[in-house]
């Protein structure tokens, strides 16, 4: 299973695509933020899209950024269809790197589980 990370600059895609794989999953990271190709996220055909998000104080928290609320308005547009396509949205502001993975996992298993009953 082929799975997309999309999301905004530091909401952690990253890390989970690391995360995921070392958990023996098939994941990468869509740099679809910076692309104004609405559909780019579909382009390697994923089994499975999962969008993260943040919002600037988390961002913040996690990072030094240079760029201020403006930028990430401008992400979420250039996501809009990414997140109208994704199986899962998870916002990341509040959860751990643990939590989000172990979010992912739980949804590709639930998913799984339904296709053999």
């Amino acid at each position: 299973m082929k799975i997309a990370i999309v999301g905004v600059c530091a909401s952690g895609k990253t890390t989970l695509v690391a995360g995921l794989r070392a958990a023996g999953y098939d994941a990468y990271n869509v740099a679809q933020e910076h692309s104004c190709i609405h559909n780019f996220w579909a382009k390697r055909q994923p089994d499975l899209v999962v969008m993260i998000d943040a919002t600037m104080p988390a961002i913040r928290k996690r990072r030094q950024v240079f760029w201020d609320e403006s930028r990430l308005v401008t992400q979420h547009k250039r996501l809009a269809d990414a997140r109208a396509h994704a199986d899962l949205y998870i916002q990341t502001d509040s959860l751990t790197v643990k939590q989000v993975r172990d979010k992912v996992i739980a949804f590709i298993e639930a998913k799984e589980a339904g296709k053999s009953a």
